[in-house]
């Protein structure tokens, strides 16, 4: 749509950061934390860039008064960040550590005393090892129990200074990742069936983590974020359009319309019967499914890249199990669907060194899908640039391709407002330098530089502002007038 005048954000937005606490807060074995499924995994040889690890991550742990006040230096209205799971019920199941709800008492309180409003995600991929160990983790049925335990643990805590919960992030992540590609915890490849049965397990993790929720806090406000990658039809050839719409099923609405509405896709179940591909559900689950979709509050979303969607045919591509960690450009693989769709690269838009495409109206297309598909508000729970930056002389970061990514980004952002979408808040990925995951402390996402390399035994961990820190405190202080 086109319109003369924008309204711009409304006065109510929440400009934030995110963050995840395998990524931030190292101290992996302090005051009774457990052992995460992470912990493990990144010591699988070759499994990480340069093996590695969340041991000591970028030290949040210890200096999270620290980030916290840089962020209300910022202006920050919000801060995502995660609870990790092992260190509020060390072996996922038993007794609830109390040195791990104290330290999450601090951090909401440092952020309520400078007016920053606590986004809280219950489930970010730190799964206990010990329910791995104990009877497969995601796998077995049992895993949604303990969940919603520790889920309404965090909500009986904190849910009087909490305000937004996100229950899980990028469940089509960690899932595909863990059991398709073998990309992340549990390692597994082209478990198909499992894959979706994992799927399930986490949905109803979900929704009866939000049952809880709405119990005890009414007003709260909940969601899931996802990952949210659009398609593009190749061109205007009817086969590449209708795998388009095998993908958006497959890939998107498979689990987004769990969220919303409670229940999967018709097309989506078809495909995956007619492979000998049955969920197992239990009496009321569809019934739970459905009672928790009509108390979701929001959409989350996660927004990097969008994907060009071609027909493959039955003999063409499979899934990748390598991906570009390198950041050298132009390594990573096409992948699809045999007998549905294919992702070749798009020759209309650049690419991050991380072969990730950059598309900013891919925003605005997440934001007005949402608005006609479910009619709920949106919350951007992750958006960002994973870039090489460079401490010069002065300690100073000039990171001006952050400044034009975002701006961007944000720039559609605005007229998806003006279009009709209800957006909440826009978190960046994110505040300060963390580890990323697969990638190492290479791949630099923040506003603010954390001065370390791969090399856990030569960090500083000396935090430092960049360019970006100051242009994105302009743009709260102006409520994105500035852009």
């Amino acid at each position: 749509m086109y319109f003369k005048e924008s309204n711009g954000f409304p006065e109510t937005f929440l400009w934030g950061s995110a963050s995840a606490a395998y990524q931030i807060e190292g101290a992996a074995s302090e005051d009774g934390k457990g052992v995460s499924n992470w912990d493990q995994f990144v010591r699988i040889p070759g499994k990480t860039f340069k093996a590695t690890t969340g041991d000591l991550a970028v030290d949040h742990y210890h200096r999270f008064k620290e980030d916290i006040a840089l962020m209300a230096e910022a202006g920050l209205k919000t801060y995502r960040f995660s609870i990790a799971w092992t260190r509020i019920i060390p072996d996922g199941n038993g007794e609830v550590n109390e040195k791990g709800l104290a330290f999450y008492d601090a951090i909401i309180d440092e952020c309520i005393k400078y007016g920053i409003e606590p986004m809280v995600t219950v489930y970010h991929w730190d799964m206990p090892q010990a329910l791995q160990d104990q009877y497969g983790g995601w796998e077995n049925r049992q895993i949604v129990k303990d969940y919603v335990r520790y889920a309404t643990t965090l909500f009986e805590h904190f849910g009087d200074r909490v305000h937004y919960w996100i229950t899980m992030n990028e469940q089509n992540v960690f899932t595909s990742l863990g059991w398709l590609t073998g990309m992340h915890p549990p390692g597994k490849v082209m478990d198909q069936k499992m894959f979706y049965q994992v799927n399930h397990h986490a949905n109803m993790a979900h929704a009866y983590s939000v049952l809880e929720l709405k119990k005890r806090y009414p007003d709260a406000h909940v969601g899931a974020s996802f990952a949210y990658t659009p398609g593009y039809a190749w061109d205007c050839k009817p086969i590449n359009a209708m795998a388009k719409a095998d993908y958006d099923d497959l890939q998107n609405y498979f689990w987004m319309d769990v969220y919303a509405y409670g229940r999967y896709p018709k097309a989506a179940i078809r495909y995956l019967e007619s492979n000998g591909i049955h969920i197992q559900m239990e009496a009321e689950d569809q019934k739970i499914m459905k009672q928790a979709a009509a108390l979701i509050d929001f959409m989350g979303v996660n927004y990097y890249q969008t994907a060009a969607i071609e027909y493959n045919p039955i003999d063409g591509v499979g899934m990748s199990t390598e991906v570009n960690t390198t950041g050298k450009k132009g390594t990573a693989k096409e992948e699809g669907i045999p007998g549905l769709y294919k992702k070749p690269s798009n020759p209309y838009l650049e690419k991050t060194d991380w072969d990730w495409t950059i598309d900013p109206m891919g925003i605005r297309m997440c934001c007005r899908d949402i608005t006609s598909r479910y009619d709920l508000p949106i919350v951007i729970s992750e958006n960002g640039l994973g870039a090489f930056d460079k401490l010069e002389e002065d300690n100073v970061i000039h990171d001006p391709y952050r400044i034009a990514f975002l701006e961007a980004h944000l720039k559609e952002l605005k007229k998806a407002i003006d279009d009709g979408c209800d957006v909440w808040a826009y978190c960046t990925w994110s505040f300060t330098d963390l580890l990323s995951w697969l990638n190492g402390y290479q791949k630099r996402y923040g506003f603010v530089y954390v001065d370390r390399e791969e090399d856990d035994t030569t960090a500083k961990l000396n935090r430092y502002k960049k360019d970006s820190f100051y242009w994105y405190q302009n743009v709260i202080k102006t409520n994105g007038k500035d852009l």
